[in-house]
């Protein structure tokens, strides 16, 4: 398996020492590079927190800046970041008016925050919000229930917003779980995850075949399915988040079209239209869009899609200006 690296051991090292560099304008290491910050910190306003193991490229280093995360840990390729990391990030980001973490529901992940939170209890006010956005309820060897993928970009986005304009702690808690209902996310893969460490794939498709409801680190869907044409693949996408979703002709939409790494962006956007198209003949109406690559699984050739209803104050959050390295948009 060819990669640009030098060894799977020193690659999420030299690709943040990288990515630091790129951006230094946004962004910093935190204490010993254990995380990476907001160059200008905010003091008074919560601090937003989040990470993940690497391979999700841009997300989660690419979303710290004005309006999104203050800081973000990684741990090695698919592997949560250790508790030292998260209670380091708290430490340093910390203005005054607490931190909210932002999890995503893997089981590594979950563990890791819960213990750096109670570590750091004693000195800070904590909060945890978890996102569980996957179609699929039942979870996989990773999670217990529905796993956090894309639909996380949507949760760091409105909270970051949030913390940005003011809002104190215990709202942002408030808000970020009553998201929980109101976001779904399906994916599928074409071929599977070649992870560094392992040099192989993390699950094999015949030309025919594609996997239905993927996670993001390389594991199988809930079923394998004969290769279609792209409007069936996503008329099947949003069938199955508008059963689970039961959105409603009044409801403002969020629709996100997400690659997962080895997708091209043309077909992003094809995916898109048709997303697009099927929403309009249910009578759903599209109040804002995403389309690109944001939450990556290495170069996992497949997409997903993200339907997100979201009220008109939550909007504006979405609007709100945001400056990072993978989104940025307003004055």
């Amino acid at each position: 398996m060819k990669k640009f690296m030098n060894s799977a051991e020193t690659l999420v090292a030299e690709s943040l020492a990288g990515f630091v560099a790129a951006h230094e304008r946004l962004v910093a290491f935190g204490a010993d590079g254990k995380f990476v910050r907001r160059r200008t910190l905010r003091p008074g306003k919560v601090a937003v927190i989040s990470g993940g193991g690497a391979g999700h490229e841009p997300m989660h280093v690419g979303f710290v800046g004005l309006g999104m995360l203050d800081a973000a840990c990684t741990g090695h390729v698919f592997t949560s970041p250790t508790p030292d990391q998260i209670v380091s990030a708290i430490r340093e980001t910390d203005g005054g008016a607490g931190c909210l973490l932002v999890v995503k529901n893997y089981d590594g992940d979950v563990m890791n925050f819960e213990m750096a939170a109670e570590l750091a209890a004693a000195d800070h006010q904590v909060a945890t919000v978890i996102v569980r956005d996957d179609i699929n309820p039942d979870g996989f060897r990773r999670s217990q229930g529905r796993r956090g993928v894309a639909g996380t970009l949507v949760v760091e986005k409105l909270l970051g917003a949030a913390a940005e304009a003011g809002w104190p702690l215990d709202d942002l808690k408030l808000l970020g779980e009553d998201l929980d209902g109101r976001i779904r996310t399906m994916g599928v893969s074409l071929r599977g995850v070649r992870v560094p460490d392992t040099q192989r794939e993390t699950f094999a498709l015949a030309e025919d075949e594609m996997e239905m409801g993927v996670g993001i680190h390389g594991e199988s869907g809930r079923a394998r399915a004969k290769f279609a044409t792209a409007t069936e693949i996503v008329a099947m996408i949003l069938e199955a988040i508008r059963l689970d979703l039961s959105p409603e002709r009044n409801d403002r939409l969020l629709l996100f079209v997400n690659g997962f790494g080895g997708t091209p962006v043309s077909e992003l956007y094809l995916a898109y239209n048709i997303a697009r198209s099927l929403c309009a003949d249910f009578g759903l109406a599209v109040a804002r869009s995403l389309v690109g690559t944001y939450v990556t699984s290495l170069d996992m050739a497949g997409l997903s899609v993200t339907i997100a209803r979201l009220d008109g104050r939550e909007l504006s959050l979405w609007d709100a200006p945001v400056d990072t390295a993978a989104l940025r948009w307003g004055p």
